[in-house]
């Protein structure tokens, strides 16, 4: 087997501003000659076909054939393959000239992720970006810094609300659920991902009853409330929403990025008529992260990429709620949000999908307190009624930054105290000092 020496190079010998490098989990048949494998994969995704065509150039190839950088098989066979293994597993890294594809979401994963996403076991695990690249995107216009601002509050996490029920709801009965979650103490209200502009709650008239229920609740409460309007919609309607909704007094908005597309998204936040945050809902985004085998991972397409589109504050799922997820996939989806990315800012996670009170101590401790805490059923379904459940999580809040236990703090408060009573507080199994055996 001979495989051009410009497919297979060393990572070291790349122009670093040329290429964004993805890394890939394989799993293949014993038999496969993984390095052929990898090559094929790297040639698919650019120039090539499963044949060589003559105007596939020297220079063509040099200037946008993809490169294999690394491949690397675990557990890492070297001189026999025992007879009883029927698979191996492979790590397989390939930079792309993303000049192929320029600054942009639909022919970038396309590239990365397009044919070969249909070759069996292949799972898109990370994409590493050039600084050339990052620099063509302006990012969130607020980040986690901007919110603060926004909002006056630097010294502890956030606390969001969705109005519960998720849809059925008229705007009159919405504004007043958002008003009593506003009076507890909660910091950003948020549409459920499913509220669409319906006849029955039209957006301008929920936006008009909403503002007006946090104008009286902010003036009582002495603080701000966000509201996040979900305008998420066919893609020609998306910006006619976006300044209805904002000239109607919307603060805040929501979009449902994956169906609507990545593009689409970064359209919506480069706008600079677009002067309010913008919240990311990630539904949909299990479809391809959930196999183990293939799609993208779920801190790609769950953090990384609507980052980089622009969004401000991204919601996820938790392991704590009704939803399968991991603890280590669920803490990377938080670092990927939050850690530095060159001229990117950090975004705000918001944890969400069966959140109740008993779990801020856990979620502070695993994430900071650059944290949106998001709470549906544990507000509105409180014993006491959703102001009471607004105010149980303030009120877990507070004891977490002032070192106090959650058990200690349900006594002094009757509002928390309901909540723990009725939920309970997390806890985690315990390994060893680092967990290093399991």
């Amino acid at each position: 087997m001979y495989i051009d020496p410009i497919i297979c190079q060393f990572p070291e010998a790349l122009d670093d501003d040329r290429f964004m490098i993805a890394t890939y989990y394989c799993e293949t048949k014993a038999s496969t000659n993984m390095m052929k494998f990898a090559a094929a994969l790297a040639v698919e995704q650019t120039t090539g076909t499963w044949l060589k065509v003559p105007a596939e150039t020297p220079e063509v190839r040099e200037r946008c054939i993809g490169r294999v950088v690394g491949v690397y098989e675990a557990p890492s066979y070297q001189i026999e393959i025992p007879k009883d293994v029927s698979e191996r597993h492979f790590i397989i890294r390939i930079a792309y000239p993303w000049a192929n594809f320029g600054a942009q979401f639909a022919m970038m994963l396309s590239t990365v992720i397009g044919n070969i996403s249909s070759s069996g076991k292949v799972k898109l695990i990370d994409l590493e970006f050039p600084k050339m690249f990052l620099a063509q995107f302006k990012g969130p216009k607020f980040g986690v810094q901007g919110i603060r601002e926004l909002l006056g509050v630097y010294d502890r996490p956030l606390l969001n609300n969705m109005i519960k029920p998720c849809t059925g709801l008229d705007a009159a009965t919405t504004a007043q659920l958002a008003y009593e979650s506003a009076r507890g103490g909660v910091d950003i209200i948020k549409d459920d991902e499913l509220v669409a502009d319906a006849p029955h709650c039209k957006l301008l008239d929920r936006v008009k009853a909403v503002m007006e229920a946090l104008k009286r609740a902010d003036e009582e409460k002495g603080e701000k409330t966000l509201y996040a309007f979900n305008i998420t919609d066919r893609t020609d309607k998306l910006k006619d929403n976006a300044y209805r909704a904002i000239e109607a007094g919307a603060n805040c908005l929501m979009v449902n990025y994956f169906t609507i597309g990545l593009d689409a998204a970064h359209m919506l936040t480069e706008d600079m008529s677009i002067n309010v945050p913008i919240l990311a809902h990630s539904d949909f985004t299990g479809a391809v992260y959930e196999s183990p085998w293939s799609g993208v991972s779920a801190s790609l397409v769950g953090a990384k990429l609507p980052r980089l589109a622009g969004l401000d504050m991204i919601i996820g799922l938790s392991p704590y709620g009704k939803f399968p997820m991991m603890m280590d996939t669920f803490i990377m989806l938080g670092y990927q949000m939050l850690s530095s990315l060159h001229n990117i800012k950090p975004v705000f996670p918001m944890p969400g999908g069966g959140t109740t009170q008993g779990h801020v101590e856990d979620i502070v401790k695993k994430l900071g307190n650059d944290v949106i805490i998001a709470a549906g059923g544990a507000i509105h379904g409180h014993p006491m009624g959703p102001r009471a459940g607004a105010k149980a999580f303030r009120q877990a809040i507070n004891a977490v930054m002032a070192s106090v236990r959650l058990e200690e703090a349900g006594k002094q408060y009757a509002e928390l105290g309901a909540a723990l009573e009725a939920w309970g507080i997390y806890s985690e199994a315990k390994g060893g000092i680092f967990d290093l055996k399991g």
